[in-house]
């Protein structure tokens, strides 16, 4: 091949990292080398995301960045992958010249034997090994730390929320099988996986398609009785195919975390309506007293926007109610964006921008002080943590780390140290698990002491 070191810049959402994990699985298999660095590569992939206006014009920036290497660095090949590129071809092929091959979502498969034709010379691709996992069909080389993973168990999505554009960049809802997933998720846990994050577009929803029902609860079970994974978390879950059944599973079963993230975008039935959002107000509302009666210890995550057209001041405050009265343990936010093609995008009544920041500033106070709340709670509590990495400051080295209640990547840590006037006494490694007891708390993140070394 002319050129053979491949960088690749995944940027998104975690199911994004999925697609990147098994482009770079497959180009390995063909021979290329995988560099952790884009600007020693010599070509370089951008995996992109075009589902707000802020990630495409991260994306964007991303592109123009990277494309300084072919004048500055070893790099002469640019692709640019993902949603963007599937959703805008003709706009970017036209917008960035410096780019040699543009990929849509949907024309994943065949990338790596695409890309492999445009540097051969005609040689045959080498048989050199690099540890990839099965996914699908698929080879998946995990980007991840390696001691967990993310499981897409579904792509694509069914339910046309009217500001949303997923459906028509990955089309509709395809679940994956459940004997494959299993296999997927064994595999990982064989490499060393021991925490798994379930992701889809809607994760609740899961083998409708299939199955002619959800089939969460039952391919979660499956997942929980794979020997070498600890935790299991569910992400993604749309609030109208969580049910208390689904629940009850999770609350259960010591390996499935008691963490749920379930986006509800908002609470007034008309705003519901407006966004073609499946379910109702009501349902949300006695799923979140269900799970607050029954499973108390359950960690609920949700992700609400403002600004939607025609939202007037009511139903902002009337989602700051519910949000005061069904607090939330994590909140993400975010004010309307005006997708193209998208039926909102062409609804009257638009919000003034102003005025929809204006809302989100109001909302995320109103959270910031719930969150606190919330983290103040548990101090005193003990916990089995994962840790991720070392740190150190002025007192001394801590463990960053995590517990069932911090999902990767979106949620705050745990600061762990040993205690007053100790020292660790064994060398403690990113994946190892140990029990520690909440000492402090702040708004995302909380401090802890060390109370039991031993890997759990």
């Amino acid at each position: 091949m002319k050129y053979t070191k491949v960088g690749a810049v995944s940027l998104g959402c975690s199911k994004n990292t999925v697609d990147t994990e098994i482009m770079l699985g497959e180009l390995a298999s063909l021979g290329f080398e995988l560099v952790p660095d884009p600007g020693q590569a010599e070509i370089i992939i951008v995996n992109t995301c075009g589902f707000i206006t802020s990630a495409k014009q991260d994306s964007l920036d991303t592109i123009i960045e990277m494309a300084e290497y072919k004048k500055t660095g070893p790099a002469k090949l640019l692709c640019v992958t993902g949603c963007l590129s599937q959703r805008y071809p003709r706009e970017l092929s036209e917008e960035l010249p410096e780019v040699d091959l543009f990929w849509g979502v949907r024309d994943y498969p065949a990338f790596a034997q695409k890309l492999f034709s445009l540097v051969s010379e005609g040689d045959v691709p080498s048989a050199k090994w690099l540890p990839t996992v099965p996914c699908c069909g698929a080879k998946r080389l995990i980007s991840t730390p390696p001691y967990r993973a993310y499981l897409r168990i579904a792509d694509g999505c069914d339910n046309r929320c009217t500001y949303c554009a997923i459906p028509l960049i990955r089309g509709g809802r395809v679940s994956v099988p459940m004997e494959k997933l299993v296999a997927e998720a064994a595999a990982l846990a064989e490499s060393g996986v021991t925490e798994l994050t379930v992701i889809a577009q809607d994760t609740s929803a899961y083998g409708i398609d299939l199955y002619g029902k959800p089939m969460l609860a039952e391919l979660l079970k499956k997942l929980s009785a794979i020997e070498k994974l600890r935790w299991i978390r569910v992400l993604y879950a749309y609030p109208n195919t969580v049910t208390e059944e689904l629940v009850d599973t999770m609350r259960d079963d010591p390996k499935l975390c008691n963490y749920i993230d379930i986006p509800i975008q908002h609470i007034t039935p008309r705003m519901l309506t407006r966004m073609n959002r499946h379910g109702s107000a009501e349902h949300i509302r006695e799923i979140v007293d269900y799970i607050r009666r029954n499973a108390p210890d359950f960690i609920l995550r949700t992700t609400v926007m403002t600004g939607f057209p025609g939202e007037t001041e009511e139903d902002h405050q009337e989602l700051m109610k519910f949000l005061r009265l069904h607090p939330f343990d994590r909140v993400g936010a975010f004010t309307y964006s005006a997708e193209d093609g998208t039926p909102a995008a062409e609804m009257p009544e638009q919000v003034d921008p102003e005025v929809a920041e204006r809302r989100l500033d109001e909302l995320m106070r109103l959270q910031q002080s719930v969150s606190l709340r919330l983290n103040r709670a548990r101090v005193g509590r003990e916990y089995t943590v994962l840790t991720e990495s070392v740190g150190s400051d002025g007192r001394g080295e801590y463990l960053i780390s995590r517990s069932y209640a911090e999902a990767p990547d979106v949620d705050g840590v745990i600061r762990v140290r040993p205690g007053e006037g100790k020292r660790f006494n064994k060398l403690i490694l990113p994946g190892d698990y140990v029990k520690v007891r909440i000492t402090g708390a702040q708004l995302y993140d909380l401090n802890a002491e060390l109370i039991q070394e031993e890997k759990q």
